[in-house]
C-alpha cells in the first residue's frame, strides 16, 4: 500500500501530493493510456478530447492544447497531468491548490519508463507501474531478438502527413525504428537537424526506401493504394514489393505502453521484407 504524502520529481520540478489522488484530470492522451495501464483508471475523473484510448476513458471536450482552467476546475481535480505547459497551467493550478504534473513528449524509451514510474508513484500504483515497465522491456527484447539477421539494414520512410513531413532517427519515433536496425532515409535530408524535415517526392523516389510507414491513415486518409497512385511511386521498391504499411496515427504519435504494439507492427514488416530479400 502506497504511503502519502509523496513528492514526485517531475519535469516541472518537485510535485507533492498530500493524499492519494482520486479525481485525476489528464490533458495528455499518452498520460491517459499510462494511467489506465498501471491500474489507476478508476481514479481518473476526466480526460481531454483526444484521449480516445482505452475505450473506458472518461473523454470530455477539454482541449489539451488550449485548456479551459474553469472547465477543468469544475471536475474538482486533485491531480492534473499534462504534456504541454500551455498558458501557465502550473501557476493556474498552483493558485487553485491542485498538484500539476508535467510529462512532456518523450525523447527516448527511457523517458517513457520514467514517466510511467512517476505516475505510479503519484497515484499509489508504483508496483503496477514497475510491472508495466518490466513487461515492456521484456517484450521489446523479445521482438528485437526474433528478427532475422540481414546483410544490410533495410531503409524506411515514416510519413507524418501527405505533404511528406517525416521524423529522423534523432526523434522518439526514429529511435523506435532504430531498435530494430532500420535505416532512416530522412537523416541526410535538408532540414534534418530539426528532427522533422519535409521531404520532396523526388527525394523519396531517389532514396527508394525498402519500407514506407504511413502514420497519416486517419488524418490524411492515406493507404497503400493511395500511395501507389502517386506519380512515380509505383516504381518504389516498397510499393512494388508490398512494403507500404498502414499505421494507427494515434499509436504512432504517442509514447506510452502501446509502443510495444507499434514495434510488433514494424517487426512484422521487417520479417516480410527480409523474406523477399
Amino acid at each position: 500500500m502506497a504511503s502519502f504524502p509523496i513528492t514526485v520529481d517531475a519535469a516541472n520540478g518537485e510535485v507533492t501530493l498530500e493524499e492519494q489522488p482520486t479525481r485525476i484530470v489528464s490533458l495528455s492522451p499518452t498520460a491517459t493510456e499510462m494511467l489506465f495501464a498501471i491500474g489507476a483508471g478508476d481514479q481518473v475523473e476526466a480526460v481531454d478530447k483526444d484521449s480516445n484510448f482505452p475505450a473506458e476513458a472518461p473523454t470530455t471536450d477539454i482541449n489539451g492544447f488550449e485548456p479551459n482552467i474553469e472547465a477543468i476546475a469544475g471536475y474538482r481535480p486533485d491531480l492534473v497531468v499534462a504534456s504541454n505547459e500551455t498558458g501557465n497551467l502550473e501557476k493556474s493550478f498552483e493558485a487553485l491548490g491542485v498538484p500539476f504534473l508535467l510529462q512532456p513528449a518523450a525523447a527516448t524509451l527511457t523517458d517513457t519508463y520514467a514517466q510511467l514510474e512517476e505516475l505510479g508513484d503519484a497515484t499509489g500504483h508504483a508496483g503496477e507501474a514497475d510491472e508495466v515497465v518490466d513487461g515492456m522491456k521484456e517484450d521489446i527484447a523479445e521482438i528485437k531478438s526474433s528478427l532475422p539477421e540481414l546483410d544490410e539494414p533495410l531503409t524506411y520512410f515514416h510519413e507524418l502527413d501527405d505533404t511528406y513531413f517525416t521524423a529522423t532517427s534523432k526523434t522518439f519515433i526514429g529511435q523506435v525504428y532504430g531498435i530494430l536496425g532500420l535505416e532512416n532515409i530522412a537523416d541526410e535530408a535538408k532540414g534534418a537537424g530539426s528532427g522533422y524535415p519535409q521531404l520532396s517526392a523526388e527525394y523519396i523516389l531517389r532514396a527508394d526506401p525498402d519500407l514506407v510507414f504511413l502514420a497519416d491513415t486517419k488524418c490524411c486518409n492515406q493507404s497503400p493504394a493511395s500511395v501507389a497512385k502517386r506519380p512515380g511511386w509505383d516504381q518504389l521498391s516498397a510499393v512494388r514489393e508490398g512494403g507500404v504499411i498502414s499505421l494507427d496515427d494515434d499509436i504512432a504519435s504517442r509514447w506510452g505502453p502501446r509502443v510495444v504494439d507499434y514495434l510488433r507492427t514494424v517487426a512484422a514488416a521487417v520479417e516480410e521484407a527480409a523474406m523477399i530479400e
